[in-house]
């Protein structure tokens, strides 16, 4: 059997480590922006400043993912890099709630132009993506993460990925954009969390379908070939 065809399953996971981290990850990115915005435009906050504070949640996900594995990764590092970004261009230029939804959109199409300029590199963006919701964090699932780059199965599903991700998300910019100029900040409130966690919902379950598809091609390539050594021996 070749080494393309040989392909170890995946060590243990602490399902505790697991379940505490997606819990983290889904209330400090989703649940708590919405939760803040909502709270602070109640008490009469403007949409601006509610929708800037707003954004400090998903900072704090990355500070305590940071705290807890005291290391950094590719994943750490590029979402820093867009926390920062989104920083950077929210506080510059016009200071109005619909200039914040269009500055807001531009830096995710930024990340749909990343995804697709680090297929130039060695290993594209959504291999150290998927290493960061595919293992626990321990070095072990790293290290069997790692390991899967030699398959060249495995390879042409993570560029496939890339190139998806990075289109989807230009098109999901391109969207909010000009839905941001043509619907009230009110509507656009309601409709810009609905695009941005739509699209990922939607991504993330063509995702887990493509990598179940891959596994099992795998799976039948290795049956294949072990039934072709057995019928030559």
């Amino acid at each position: 059997m070749s080494a393309a065809e040989a392909r170890p399953g995946p060590p243990a996971r602490s399902g505790a480590a697991t379940a505490v981290g997606w819990t983290l990850t889904i209330g400090l990115n989703v649940v708590a922006p919405v939760l803040t915005f909502g709270a602070l435009t109640d008490r009469g906050w403007s949409d601006f400043t509610a929708l800037l504070l707003s954004g400090v949640w998903p900072v704090v996900d990355t500070v305590v993912h940071l705290v807890w594995h005291r290391k950094t990764d590719e994943f750490a590092v590029v979402t820093l890099f867009f926390l920062a970004l989104t920083a950077v261009v929210s506080l510059v230029g016009a200071h109005s709630a619909r200039a914040l939804l269009v500055k807001d959109s531009a830096v995710t199409g930024l990340f749909g132009a990343l995804c697709l300029a680090t297929l130039l590199a060695p290993k594209p963006l959504m291999f150290y993506f998927g290493r960061r919701f595919s293992t626990d964090g321990t070095a072990e699932s790293h290290a069997w993460w790692n390991g899967l780059w030699q398959f060249e199965g495995f390879r042409t599903v993570m560029r496939r990925m890339t190139i998806v991700w990075g289109v989807a998300y230009l098109v999901e910019a391109a969207a909010r954009v000009g839905l941001s100029y043509t619907l009230s900040v009110g509507a656009m409130v309601v409709a810009n969390p609905v695009l941005i966690y739509g699209t990922l919902g939607l991504l993330v379950l063509w995702t887990i379908r493509t990598a179940k598809k891959g596994r099992a091609e795998g799976a039948a390539r290795a049956e294949a070939a072990a039934r072709a050594a057995g019928a030559e021996a």
